[in-house]
């Protein structure tokens, strides 16, 4: 995984990590700048039929392929409660593991957030929202950004309710992705929706809740059986914007399953702290038969979780411990 070629990209990306640093209070080391608080666990992933129709990748044309999942809180704040409503939009990210290439473990990932939208069509704007949100002069300059970018207006403003449970979320992939096989290119985004239903808190029922609702009900959930989602794509028609993950399709593009992800094992703490550290999702899928869109995002995106992922691999590994601790101890106060 190389970070970006373009010095600019790589400016924006490392302007990024820093002052998301700073939205959450931190750096906090060992922890992600953004989405801090999560769990991985494990599971399978099994495709459909018309995902090796509009692909050669090789975890759609395989019988199925073992998947690592993290389920997340938005902000780089480690311990956010659960009820916290900044904790949303929730994410999920998914690591498909792949045969091994020349000796070298091999994988691509998807990366999802429970809204349609990002808030901003460029790395470069959505610095100068954090920094305009961070400053000094916030309470001016906040609104001044605001009102010369309604699209991140419309992303504040798009509800984001609390889910039940993670496994009763849906999750956007916002980006636009080419599916290649024999030749042919089909243009699309991912979705991925819980078999269980969609199920949300309300705001009320919030109040009762635990600071660690979230992650406490998981487990729980596992015991009586997987959790279960279908994983789709929305298709592109001609003329549908693909640069520009601001804007969503219309709904009545058509939808493909690709296949099935169950999830049925849980790390524990320690386990999911640990790899935590050393697990770099990607958002470019670097593998034969699916293919960036002209995303402008995507390399930006790339080179933060890289930046961020060295980071947290370089965090001495007494401090991370402690800071871990720490913030459990927070979050259960």
């Amino acid at each position: 995984m190389p970070l970006s070629a373009d010095a600019q990209v790589l400016e924006t990306s490392n302007g990024l990590v820093n002052t998301l640093h700073v939205a959450a209070g931190g750096p906090h080391p060992g922890f992600r700048p953004a989405h801090a608080k999560g769990h991985l666990l494990t599971g399978t992933f099994t495709p459909s039929s018309a995902a090796s129709n509009l692909t050669s990748a090789p975890h759609f044309n395989a019988t199925s392929t073992p998947i690592t999942a993290r389920f997340s809180s938005s902000t780089g704040i480690p311990n956010i409660p659960d009820t916290d409503a900044n904790g949303n939009p929730r994410g999920l990210a998914i690591r498909f593991h792949l045969p091994d290439v020349n000796g070298k473990r091999a994988h691509t990932d998807i990366i999802a957030h429970s809204t349609k939208y990002f808030p901003t069509r460029t790395g470069a704007e959505f610095l100068e929202f954090l920094k305009a949100a961070t400053g000094g002069n916030a309470g001016e300059a906040v609104p001044e950004f605001l009102g010369r970018h309604p699209e991140t207006l419309r992303f504040l403003q798009d509800p984001k309710p609390s889910p039940v449970s993670f496994a009763t979320q849906h999750y956007f992939g916002v980006n636009a992705f080419k599916f290649i096989k024999d030749g042919k290119v089909t243009t699309l985004r991912y979705r991925i929706v819980p078999v269980a239903g969609l199920e949300y808190v309300s705001e009320e029922d919030l109040k009762s809740k635990s600071a660690t609702y979230l992650f406490d009900e998981t487990p729980e959930r596992l015991k009586a059986g997987p959790i279960e989602f279908k994983l789709l794509a929305q298709i592109a028609q001609e003329g549908d914007v693909t640069d520009n993950a601001t804007e969503i399709w219309p709904e009545e593009r058509e939808i493909v399953e690709l296949g099935s992800i169950k999830i049925d094992k849980t790390l524990s703490e320690e386990e999911s702290l640990k790899e935590q550290k050393h697990v770099i999702f990607d958002p470019i899928p670097r593998v034969e038969g699916v293919d960036v869109s002209d995303d402008p995002l995507l390399d930006v995106r790339a080179s933060v979780y890289l930046i961020s992922g060295r980071e947290r691999r370089e965090a001495k590994v007494e401090e991370a411990a402690d800071g871990a601790k720490t913030e459990a101890a927070k979050a259960a106060t």
